[in-house]
C-alpha cells in the first residue's frame, strides 16, 4: 500500500471517525483504556449478542494514531463472531509486532504495516486492540 495512500486512510478516520460517541446502554461491555507514552485516554463500550459484536463505540481524547486505528477497527469487527474478532486482533498484534500475519485478513488495518518504524508508537496504534481484548475477557 502507498504511503501516501496509507496517510490519507489514517488522516480520513482521525478527522471522521467511526463510531465516537458513547450511549447509556447497560448491554455493553465497557472499558477504559489509557496509554503511558502519550495522550491517549479513551472509553470504549462494546455489544455483543449471539457470539456476535453487534456495535463498538468510543470517546475520549486520543492522538491520530490511537483515533484513526480504533475507527479501522470498529469498522473491522462489527459484525465479526468473537471467534472472528480474535483472530484478527492476534493478526493485528503480530503484525504491530513485525511477526508473521495474515494480511488479507486485516484490510484496512494493514496501514500500520510500518509502524514498528516508529516504536513509541505501537502502544497508539495497540490501544483499541488492548481494549476489545479487555472487553472479551469479560465474557469468559
Amino acid at each position: 500500500m502507498d504511503s501516501n495512500f496509507k496517510r490519507e486512510i489514517i488522516l480520513d478516520n482521525y478527522q471522521d471517525p467511526m463510531n465516537r460517541g458513547l450511549i447509556e446502554d447497560d448491554s455493553y461491555l465497557k472499558v477504559n483504556t489509557n496509554s503511558e507514552s502519550c495522550i491517549d485516554n479513551l472509553d470504549f463500550m462494546m455489544k455483543i449478542e449471539d457470539v456476535f459484536v453487534k456495535d463498538i463505540r468510543f470517546d475520549g481524547e486520543a492522538c491520530a494514531i490511537s483515533t484513526s486505528a480504533t475507527s479501522i477497527m470498529i469498522r473491522k469487527l462489527i459484525g465479526k463472531s468473537v471467534d472472528e474478532v480474535r483472530k484478527i486482533l492476534k493478526n493485528y498484534r503480530n503484525m504491530i509486532n513485525e511477526e508473521e500475519f495474515d494480511s488479507e485478513l486485516l484490510g484496512e488495518l494493514n496501514v500500520y504495516d510500518e509502524i514498528s518504524k516508529q516504536p513509541n508508537r505501537k502502544n497508539c496504534a495497540l490501544l483499541p486492540s488492548v481494549a476489545v481484548e479487555k472487553m472479551l475477557e469479560e465474557l469468559k
